[in-house]
């Protein structure tokens, strides 16, 4: 029996699917709103597949996947978001996402993503699948910045303070390693190549306002 762990900020959306998978034999394990406890159950429940909504409030299941990657844990990730954006899509694939699947998705495919990640293979809906493959064909018009979740400002705000990676863990419930992370993926997001840079970008554009805990 596949184990599986639910996070998702809405309980109504939690309970409903906890009925849902046990009727489609599936043991949910666990569930939460909150990263920073769902990490610590994940550790302790060891499930097979997590649900992740990547929409959590002031926060981005992301910060959940890049934190997994960091500890190379065993529980695969299936994505389910209403959040229909190539290059959200790309971020949780390149952070070890085996499936991807919209809310507005039909019972079977999510039965599958979850089938897929259990045995370690990866399932993209044909939807989700042409949107993964724009993203990493056609350049981003978009401003990066515009694209910032309320934590990943905060943690380009906390580094241009200077700072240490374990001091800024310890304001977020991080690991230093996936402060790093967080780091390098947001100087490669935003084009900056040194800190110099990221300190006149986050002036520019007022993220200094955002401080820290």
């Amino acid at each position: 029996m596949i184990k599986l762990f639910l996070v998702d900020d809405h309980q109504i959306m939690r309970e409903g699917l906890r009925v849902l998978l046990q009727t489609w034999g599936y043991q949910v394990v666990g569930e939460s709103a909150d990263l920073t406890q769902a990490l610590a159950a994940i550790q302790k429940l060891q499930p097979d597949v997590l649900l992740l909504d990547l929409h959590l409030g002031d926060r981005s299941g992301l910060e959940l996947l890049a934190e997994l990657q960091s500890r190379n844990m065993h529980t695969r990730c299936v994505v389910l978001s209403m959040l229909a954006q190539p290059n959200m899509i790309a971020e949780a694939l390149r952070l070890g996402a085996l499936g991807y699947v919209l809310k507005g998705s039909a019972g079977r495919e999510l039965a599958t993503a979850i089938e897929a990640a259990a045995s370690g293979q990866r399932f993209l809906g044909p939807e989700v699948s042409a949107m993964a493959v724009q993203s990493f064909t056609q350049p981003h018009s978009a401003d990066p910045v515009e694209t910032l979740s309320p934590r990943e400002r905060q943690v380009i705000s906390m580094v241009v303070q200077g700072l240490s990676s374990a001091t800024i863990g310890s304001f977020l419930h991080l690991s230093p390693k996936t402060v790093a992370t967080y780091r390098s993926r947001l100087m490669a997001k935003l084009n900056v190549k040194d800190v110099p840079a990221l300190v006149r970008l986050a002036i520019r554009h007022k993220m200094f306002e955002d401080g820290h805990p």
